[in-house]
């Protein structure tokens, strides 16, 4: 039996067992919420563990062929346990607060900001019967949700008291504002284009056609305008070295650097789970793979293209990051909108 398919069977079976003790006044409702939602929060942990292993070991591997270098070699086989000697050298570093530094808030923002994707994480469907908040309005609670990054990174620089950080944070949040309103139209876009904001409807609907074929112009403004949010190249900005060192994450220490790298991992995940769900049928496919399955081939094709453009682009002016956004992204997801409300909407 495949082993997400148990996962789901075993869930939603508790979600009944909660229902049904509910509606009969039993206290077992209680301890039933709390099963199923360590249950759910255990999946969700395998999957973005797993993911943020396999990305960050294949990155490596990646960005090294493609320098002529080989990567992660000597621990492990194929060096493929380097990635749990990092681990365990960087918990085992002292947690370093800059004495300038707000500490409450500077300790608690980068923390919040990881599990503000891992609450977006919720919302995504990973099959079609297996999803932790089930919504009608999913698609709209995932950008919203987004929205609130940019103002938690520039906490993380501004509370850190250094000026580097500070600087950083505000040319990161220059950016995310700007190219977050051609995200918004190609949101918008595909929102019409289903008829609806849930992610369920929106996969569902291209059991007949993915909509990468009928919007072709929203799937690449909205794959770049992606780039820029998660802050990789050529939009990474946040780690002009010559200019701001490491940027907003400059005074992180060890302990939480480590978290902001499964942070950067985690982000990689749900934008390529909205690309996927968005614009590729996200886990429709052959009965010969099972629905997860293909969900995880189409992740693993992105993000594979995602460390292909970072071993071989070079990072962008900011004046011409905006520029980028303003100038063309903005009119060519206007433009997208536009084709689709005159093509498909009746």
């Amino acid at each position: 039996m495949d082993i997400s398919s148990s996962f789901v069977s075993t869930y939603f079976s508790l979600i009944h067992s909660l229902l049904s003790a509910y509606l009969s006044g039993m206290p077992l409702a209680a301890v039933s919420l709390l099963a199923a939602l360590v249950l759910f929060l255990i999946i969700l942990s395998i999957v973005i563990i797993g993911f943020s292993y396999v990305f960050s070991y294949l990155e490596r591997k990646v960005i090294a062929r493609a320098h002529g270098r080989h990567g992660p070699t000597y621990v492990g086989p194929f060096g493929f346990l380097q990635n749990i000697a990092d681990f365990i050298k960087l918990l085992s570093k002292e947690h370093i607060v800059p004495y300038s530094a707000e500490k409450p808030l500077f300790t608690i923002m980068l923390p919040l900001l990881f599990g503000l994707f891992v609450v977006i994480m919720a919302f995504i469907p990973l099959t079609d019967t297996f999803v932790g908040i089930n919504t009608s309005l999913a698609l709209l609670a995932v950008f919203v949700l987004l929205s609130f990054s940019p103002l938690l990174m520039f906490l993380i620089g501004w509370t850190s008291g250094n000026k580097f950080s500070s600087i950083s944070a505000q040319r990161s949040v220059i950016i995310l504002v700007s190219y977050e309103i051609p995200m918004f139209l190609v949101v918008l876009s595909v929102a019409m284009m289903a008829g609806s904001f849930s992610l369920g409807t929106i996969v569902n609907l291209q059991s007949t056609g993915w909509f990468i074929i009928a919007m072709p112009i929203g799937v690449v403004v909205f794959f770049i305008v992606l780039l820029a949010e998660l802050e990789r190249p050529p939009f990474d900005l946040r780690d002009a070295d010559s200019e701001l060192i490491a940027g907003w994450l400059v005074e992180v220490s060890a302990p939480y650097y480590l978290v902001s790298l499964m942070l950067d991992y985690t982000r990689v995940l749900v934008g390529s789970l909205l690309v996927s769900i968005m614009f590729l049928g996200g886990w429709l496919g052959p009965a010969i793979i099972p629905p997860f399955g293909w969900l995880m081939i189409k992740v693993a094709l992105l993000t594979i293209f995602v460390m292909v453009i970072r071993a071989t682009t070079v990072r962008m002016r900011m004046d011409r990051v905006l520029r980028l956004g303003w100038a063309y992204l903005t009119p060519l997801a206007v433009a997208n909108l536009l084709i689709t409300f005159m093509l498909f909407i009746r």
